[in-house]
């Protein structure tokens, strides 16, 4: 038969184990010291095996006491662990989950993942957080957010991981005033000297919306810099540059006076759902379990492909 440890009997094993001696124990204890002894032999008898030498000198651990006490001390330490944090889970009106993003985040896909996660997840506490360009991981790198909907490249560190869930095209944003915004579709070579509107982020993230590996070490023209997609539409509307941004931009942020046109030969964007691995907590885990299933099971728009 399996020994079933109690706590209590391993706190007062534990005792007598620092202490060497049964007086001492059971003062430290605030238990009687004949009572301390029987509980102490009942653990020795449900184990099968002597715990402790007692002598005249004194008390000793046995090689079995030794490998107890360790095991004894872990399990009392988890236990006191496991209570601290159920205390403060009843303090909390419930878990708070943050969630990463820019722009229009993971386009119609977004709402569907959300209201997944809630009907999963009622008692998780949702908060969708916005980030400016200058932080493409949307939260990751500094921590303050557990999970993030991005679009790679991003800079890496050591923790991050992503799961892909869609791509979708880029396309160019204008004027209506311009010329450009006439036209099907345009290619890259067309457009290398047109001021671009750059976006104000660590270079790896800036270069791949400037599209400066398709340039062909032409360096792009830079008529503004921004932080924000507001900004950016914004610069322009004031006839500052062009700007290249993903085909759902246009569902999303569609406003009087600008104009999107496809790019024939620019690579698409690529949007995943990101998180730290040192983030142990399950909310954020399951946030991304589910990220992944709905993207899987849910029809997007025909311009965006699940991976």
């Amino acid at each position: 038969m399996q020994p079933s440890f109690e706590l209590r009997v391993l706190r007062y094993f534990v005792a007598v184990a620092e202490e060497l001696h049964f007086g001492r124990a059971a003062t430290r204890l605030h238990i009687a010291q004949p009572s301390l002894s029987v509980q102490i032999r009942n653990l020795e008898r449900s184990l099968d095996t002597p715990l402790l030498n007692r002598t005249s000198r004194g008390v000793t651990l046995t090689p079995a006491g030794e490998v107890l006490l360790v095991h004894a001390r872990d399990l009392l330490a988890a236990a006191e662990a496991a209570a601290s944090l159920t205390r403060r889970a009843a303090r909390e009106p419930g878990r708070k989950l943050v969630v990463g993003f820019q722009a229009n985040a993971a386009a119609e896909l977004t709402r569907a993942v959300l209201e997944a996660y809630r009907h999963s997840n009622p008692a998780v506490q949702v908060e969708m957080r916005s980030y400016p360009f200058g932080d493409p991981t949307a939260g990751l790198a500094d921590g303050s957010a557990d999970v993030a909907f991005v679009r790679p490249p991003l800079p890496q560190f050591k923790d991050l991981r992503m799961a892909t869930l869609f791509t979708e095209p880029r396309v160019l944003a204008v004027s209506e005033a311009s010329e450009l915004a006439t036209r099907s579709s345009v290619r890259v070579e067309e457009l290398l000297d047109e001021p671009f509107i750059a976006r104000n982020a660590p270079d790896l993230w800036r270069d791949f919306w400037l599209a400066t590996d398709a340039r062909h070490n032409h360096s792009p023209v830079i008529g503004s810099e921004v932080s924000t997609v507001d900004e950016c539409f914004e610069a322009i509307l004031s006839h500052q540059g062009v700007a290249f941004t993903q085909a759902s931009t246009q569902r999303f942020y569609s406003r009087p006076g600008l104009a999107f046109v496809p790019v024939a030969d620019l690579s698409p964007s690529t949007v995943s759902v990101a998180w730290r691995q040192d983030n142990e907590d399950w909310a954020a885990r399951a946030f991304v379990e589910t990220a992944q299933f709905t993207a899987l099971s849910t029809t997007l728009p025909r311009t965006t492909q699940t991976i």
